[in-house]
């Protein structure tokens, strides 16, 4: 996951430098996330895999919890890369997901940083990263 964000980063341009650190779990990102920003990142990809049972998924949900909370305190955009293993039938496919999904959020990150009018002109849009996207919401009749 982190060598399809840093291609997909540098696709996009240049103007920054990647800062690459890596945790035993994804319950650490978080903590992984605060020292990245101690160090002078002004945004954060935090990448994690979200194996099948239950407790993969609570241990999912705890570390979003504790990247919400750094990124409420540190005012810095994280942004959560989180593949659900379930999520694929396959290894292809969720090969696939991971690249995808993982590029997508790579874009936002580029854009949130150089090109924030990229990130407000998709806003309501219905942006999904990994598959197809939802689309907007259509004017409903009651």
């Amino acid at each position: 996951m982190a060598a399809a964000a840093i291609d997909e980063l540098r696709a996009q341009g240049g103007g920054f430098t990647v800062d690459r650190y890596t945790v035993p779990g994804i319950k650490d990102l978080a903590a992984g996330a605060r020292i990245l920003f101690d160090r002078g990142c002004d945004l954060v990809i935090a990448l994690g895999m979200v194996g099948r049972e239950k407790v993969d998924k609570d241990c999912a949900l705890a570390a979003d919890f504790g990247l919400q909370s750094v990124q409420a305190r540190v005012g810095r955009h994280i942004l959560g890369v989180m593949v659900h293993e379930e999520e694929a039938d396959d290894e292809p496919r969720l090969a696939w997901l991971f690249d995808r999904r993982t590029r997508e959020h790579a874009m936002n990150a580029y854009d949130l940083l150089f090109r924030p009018e990229a990130i407000r002109a998709r806003a309501g849009t219905g942006q999904r990263e990994g598959f197809p996207d939802a689309g907007p919401l259509k004017e409903r009749v009651v």
